[in-house]
């Protein structure tokens, strides 16, 4: 089972020397009971540190975790994007390209689609080097997709799921045309509540068995991503038991 963790960079207002000291050594925890790392891009709009500044990083002391970044594209043009992407080839293994949360203090240029950044991307041959994957509903409509889908991503991650029956539609659609699928798990727990309230997602079928939803998860598919954004603690005590 291949089992990535999401982690958020720090915000730009806070990005002090103590604050990435508790970063780094929160990845080196996590990373020793997983098998990849997921660093997001400015989430809900509020500027943060590159993902890719915090990858390269993560790639000087650790060769081999597996390391993937989000890229929005609705505050940046294709020359900046392919220009990032270009620059982290043989530092990060996949990018998953996305519009990004609205921001009020970014320029929010709003001109580009990611479907058509990845067919831009592919176009010039950096499927090649790097694994470009592009984001999915987890109850997803496939006729209003069709545009994702003929751009030819390696794959999907789908935003958070909260049911087996959600991946196996995913899956049993596109497996069969060669995508990559990587269900995302947001962990039950108090401190995740208010996420799940803002996703609207409904633990109640896992909440007391979260290791053996994620086993069902990986039943179907080999891949999931987990996030965890307001409780580490609840994050390395889980993976601690998958890895075991």
């Amino acid at each position: 089972m291949t089992v990535r963790y999401e982690i958020n960079p720090p915000k730009i207002s806070d990005d002090g020397q103590d604050v990435r000291n508790v970063l780094f050594e929160r990845i080196e925890t996590i990373s020793s009971v997983c098998n990849g790392i997921h660093l997001t891009d400015s989430v809900l709009g509020i500027p943060r540190v590159s993902p890719f500044e915090i990858a390269k990083q993560i790639r000087e002391s650790n060769k081999n975790i597996k390391l993937t970044c989000s890229l929005r594209v609705r505050d940046k043009n294709l020359n900046d994007i392919e220009k990032i992407v270009q620059e982290s080839i043989g530092t990060v293994d996949g990018i998953l390209v996305l519009m990004g949360d609205k921001s009020d203090t970014m320029s929010n240029k709003d001109n580009l689609i990611p479907s058509q950044v990845v067919k831009a991307l592919n176009d010039n041959g950096l499927d090649k080097k790097i694994e470009l994957f592009l984001s999915l509903p987890s109850n997803p409509n496939f006729a209003k997709i069709q545009k994702k889908i003929d751009a030819k991503p390696v794959g999907f991650v789908t935003q958070v799921i909260h049911s087996k029956d959600q991946v196996e539609k995913i899956v049993n659609y596109l497996r069969p045309n060669g995508f990559k699928i990587i269900p995302c798990l947001l962990l039950p727990s108090k401190n995740n509540l208010k996420s799940a309230e803002f996703l609207k997602i409904d633990w109640s079928n896992y909440e007391e068995n979260i290791i053996e939803f994620i086993n069902e998860i990986h039943s179907i598919d080999s891949e999931i991503l987990v996030t965890s954004p307001n409780d580490f603690k609840r994050a390395h005590e889980t993976l601690t038991k998958l890895a075991t």
